[in-house]
């Protein structure tokens, strides 16, 4: 790679001049390529010198359309980007994955010789994460492993439902735990699975859909009924929060019955529970029959009791549940 601003000189006569400055300019591979901020174009087009190593930079075309010219090929030596230097001129190096370990290594040797005057150095980012950006790579990690791997390139969203409901309990279990570090990692393990259910949905052949309208819907759902947040109307309370959200659910689902959308899959406890807040929710009085006719309807019961307490019978259960697992191990330990 060469420049026309290289100075034909002597490699010393840049002691006691302007050395000017090499700008190793940064960009983040989420954010889309030309997106760039103000301080970076600016620097982009007042330097002497745009050195690329990499010549098929997915930034490079948008450089030059900008009418920035780029220098692609591979980085000169060390010694000859510091003579460039020279007179004060500034050269941009633009990132790549190929080219700046070596000559950034080779620039602190030459700084460390002390036998030449350095150009001041610069790291300029280009572009920044954004919250959420890395769940770019997830997408594309994801994509990646679905159409390379035999085992998930084959699976459909029914077959994945164990997993789901697996990976749903394990992070309850780390949550009442309160393990930070499984937590994290079972959050992650969840948002798999709404990743990969989503990409089987993309190669649906009569219905397909992807991640981008999963996250549209929930979106969507979420400013709808959040009008205290979004729109004009006001909750100072949980309680208001609350009757926000069950009235624009009411008025998106328009449901004839209160069970409705209830799904019975869900563990006994959990069902007896959400069944009675949607019956309390709706004022409704509902007789529960002979609480003492089998353990069934005595269950029911005491899931109703709870669920009106304001306490998750299903919570609670496993709570006595673990208790009365530490109680067996310290029965068999005193045999």
């Amino acid at each position: 790679m060469t420049s026309e601003t290289a100075p034909d000189h002597d490699h010393d006569t840049a002691s006691g001049a302007d050395v000017g400055r090499i700008v190793l300019l940064t960009a983040s591979h989420r954010v889309a390529p030309g997106l760039l901020s103000w301080p970076a174009w600016q620097t982009l087009h007042a330097a002497d010198a745009v050195l690329c190593a990499d010549a098929d930079h997915p930034q490079l075309p948008y450089l030059r359309e900008a009418g920035v010219a780029v220098d692609t090929g591979e980085l000169p030596p060390a010694q000859d980007l510091v003579d460039t230097c020279a007179g004060g001129r500034t050269v941009v190096v633009v990132a790549s994955a190929a080219g700046e370990t070596r000559l950034t290594d080779s620039l602190a040797r030459l700084a460390g010789s002390g036998r030449v005057s350095m150009p001041a150095l610069e790291l300029l980012p280009g572009s920044y994460d954004l919250p959420g950006a890395r769940l770019l790579d997830l997408v594309q990690v994801m994509d990646r492993i679905r159409a390379a791997c035999p085992w998930s390139g084959g699976q459909t969203n029914e077959g994945l439902v164990k997993y789901g409901l697996e990976e749903a309990y394990e992070l309850v279990e780390a949550i009442e735990a309160g393990d930070r570090e499984a937590l994290r990692e079972e959050l992650g393990d969840v948002l798999l699975q709404v990743v990969f259910h989503a990409r089987i949905a993309e190669d649906d052949p009569e219905e397909p859909f992807s991640i981008d309208d999963v996250a549209g819907t929930i979106v969507a759902k979420l400013i709808h009924r959040h009008p205290h947040v979004f729109g004009d109307e006001s909750a100072e309370t949980p309680e208001e929060v609350k009757a926000h959200w069950l009235r624009t659910k009411a008025e998106e689902k328009q449901r004839g019955s209160v069970t409705e959308g209830v799904p019975l899959a869900q563990p006994a406890l959990a069902l007896a529970a959400k069944l009675s807040a949607r019956a309390r929710g709706a004022g409704l009085k509902v007789e529960l029959g002979d609480g003492t006719a089998d353990v069934g309807a005595r269950l029911l019961a005491l899931a109703v009791e709870a669920e009106a307490e304001g306490v998750d019978p299903e919570t609670a259960l496993r709570v006595a549940a673990r208790a009365y697992r530490d109680a067996i191990r310290a029965a068999e330990g005193a045999r």
